[in-house]
């Protein structure tokens, strides 16, 4: 249940012409404790419940454990977590052998467009796209968690 990712800016739209899927996203977290994160998440007409451990060192790699919840008890759920509700909008974009996850995020975070990739390995290569941008992981200003507390739009320098 480790999860292993690489997070990145996104420097244009061009990955929404490559993009197979979209899916509207809203979530909400019960729990953003710095060893954990408790979130609930309708992901179009599913809803899912996750936990999150703490990441390593690197940023690369945490625990992560994930359920699918009906949509009525992720809908009750997100009027119980703590402000703010994130709202996005992913793409999935296959590049190579791999699906890099595109969140074009609105309302407080709107402007923010961050994309992830899941590796097998923290070493695993992976194709670049030309719409990579600067690679931010570990850096957890850009953790959904707490972009849902310290909006991209409160940020002082973007």
């Amino acid at each position: 249940m480790e999860e292993i990712e690489r997070k990145f800016l996104v420097k244009s739209d061009a990955f929404k012409a490559e993009a197979f899927k979209q899916t509207r996203i809203c979530q909400g977290f019960l729990n953003t404790h710095k060893s954990r994160t408790v979130r609930v998440r309708l992901k179009g007409e599913f809803g899912f419940i996750t936990v999150k451990g703490i990441s390593s060192d690197d940023g690369l790699s945490r625990f992560e454990w994930e359920k699918e919840i009906p949509k009525q008890e992720a809908e009750a759920l997100l009027k119980l977590c703590e402000p703010s509700i994130i709202d996005k909008l992913r793409y999935e974009v296959k590049v190579g052998n791999h699906v890099f996850e595109i969140d074009q995020f609105f309302g407080d975070n709107d402007g923010l467009v961050v994309a992830e990739i899941e590796l097998g390995s923290k070493n695993e290569k992976f194709i670049k796209p030309k719409w990579l941008g600067k690679e931010v992981t570990g850096d957890i200003k850009y953790y959904n968690a707490v972009l849902s507390k310290q909006p991209f739009s409160t940020w002082a320098f973007k």
